[in-house]
């Protein structure tokens, strides 16, 4: 096991995985009102906050939940194709958000593959013993009042529509990994705790998912930065097995609305 990095600095520039000066993530990111990094109306931390929320919806409802395995896909890829990963959906939000001019970086999170078990009750043999999670963190150029946030200035995905705690007293359950629900959604409306910070009540400790946490790998500039140190969850030779089957494998509920029309 590699040491673990001290924190990184993250950034807005562009990336292989994050492309987004492609005109798909530009569609996307008028389609919430986002404003471009160095527009003269850019907005303020709120603004920029409310148009994250406001992408996450966007994404949920147009980019179909599949079990893709190319972690390293291009988000105009994904965006093309329709479909991907909640690791892939989430590489899509942080291109709205870098071109909008808010920096992101990423926590190497190794999550033990039977967190992913109850989605694959026939296939368990073939799910890894271990998956590397990307999960992404945003710094706002100001504070953001009542963002939750009070550990430091990176806010994490987790936190996105409130503090872990604001979260579990919404008293909506948390995320069991298993139903019509994937990682992305769930965001949105409970706590998605990897620290052991919170739990959703006495009857249930479905927010705390600290206890699938093998391994925390610290924080990376970028997810390419963290793919390139740490690989992805599977070999090439597996990958290209895979991703025939499980990249048209729907993992959740399927989009609600139109998808992007592709640009380019």
């Amino acid at each position: 096991m590699k040491p673990r990095r001290p924190d990184a600095a993250g950034g807005t520039e562009p990336t292989r995985i994050l492309d987004w000066r492609h005109a798909r993530v530009a569609d996307l990111i008028r389609s919430v009102g986002a404003v471009p990094t160095g527009a003269p109306d850019s907005p303020d931390s709120l603004g920029q906050l409310a148009a994250l929320r406001r992408a996450h919806g966007r994404i949920a409802a147009t980019v179909r939940p599949v079990y893709s395995v190319h972690d390293e896909r291009p988000v105009s890829e994904v965006l093309r194709r329709g479909r991907g990963s909640c690791s892939q959906r989430l590489a899509i939000l942080e291109s709205v958000a870098r071109a909008s001019g808010v920096a992101t970086r990423v926590r190497g999170l190794l999550v033990d593959g039977a967190f992913w078990h109850p989605r694959f009750p026939h296939l368990r043999r073939l799910v890894p013993d271990q998956v590397l999670l990307a999960w992404p963190e945003f710094h706002f150029s100001e504070p953001t009042p009542g963002k939750g946030c009070a550990t430091g200035p990176w806010l994490p995905v987790s936190e996105l529509f409130g503090g872990l705690d604001e979260l579990r007293e919404r008293r909506a359950g948390g995320f069991t990994n298993a139903g019509a629900e994937t990682l992305f959604e769930a965001l949105s409306r409970t706590a998605v705790d990897w620290d052991g910070a919170t739990a959703c009540g006495a009857d249930t400790t479905s927010c705390d998912l600290s206890a699938h946490v093998l391994a925390d790998l610290g924080h990376f500039d970028s997810r390419d930065d963290l793919f390139t140190r740490h690989g992805q969850t599977l070999c090439g030779p597996a990958r290209w097995v895979a991703e025939p089957v499980l990249g048209r494998r729907s993992a959740g509920a399927r989009p609600s609305a139109t998808p992007l029309a592709p640009a380019g």
